[in-house]
């Protein structure tokens, strides 16, 4: 029974192995049309600097979000992401429950976070500045991400092409009303945003 297991994990193994290795750098390569973002396998991570010493994580759980992909001219898509801003997720459930509350993220009045892309500008074969408008608390402002194209290929698991792509920016929480917290002089304003975005391909 046991040689049974191993001989199919190591099938499995081999066989992600595979599809692995056909992943495209070339988006020409992809199906035109709308993507869906996989909210198993995408994530948005924030950080910001704790008391000058170290950088201290977070993370939304839960998201959403559509790409219209044009293979032929990349530069010509467009990307919207939802937030779930109940979903927030840091080491401490007494810091997750503060930045809820009205004076921080105002989940109850404000569920969402948006960023939806105006331009992208191709700065290389795989990489990008993509700008667009970044909502939040209800004030919305222009940010730019630089974005890099992880590539395309099937997905081993459900068959459908899926793209990947990777993006930082760097943002000001004073610039959305993030800002009353009692232990708001411990932490740095700028706040670094890392964005991995797995989106699928919705078939006709």
């Amino acid at each position: 029974m046991l040689r049974r297991v191993l001989a199919v994990c190591l099938a499995t193994g081999f066989a992600l192995s595979a599809h692995a290795q056909e992943v495209s750098k070339d988006p020409s390569r992809a199906p035109n049309g709308t993507y869906r973002l996989d909210s198993l396998h995408s994530q948005v991570l924030f950080s910001v600097i704790h008391v000058g010493l170290t950088d201290y994580f977070g993370r939304f759980n839960r998201l959403s979000g559509t790409l219209s992909f044009d293979a032929n001219e990349p530069e010509k898509s467009a990307a919207s992401i939802t937030i779930d801003t109940d979903s927030i997720d840091t080491p401490s459930s007494r810091l997750n429950e503060d930045l809820k509350s009205p004076t921080v993220f105002a989940s109850t009045q404000f569920p969402s976070a948006t960023f939806k892309s105006t331009a992208i500008v191709r700065t290389g074969p795989e990489t990008g500045r993509i700008t667009g408008e970044l909502t939040i608390k209800g004030v919305t402002k222009p940010v730019v991400l630089d974005a890099e194209f992880r590539g395309g290929g099937a997905d081993p698991l459900k068959g459908d092409y899926a793209l990947g792509f990777h993006a930082t920016t760097v943002i000001k929480r004073s610039d959305f009303g993030l800002t009353g917290m009692v232990w708001e002089p411990f932490v740095s304003d700028n706040v670094s945003l890392v964005i991995e975005a797995l989106f699928e391909h919705e078939k006709e």
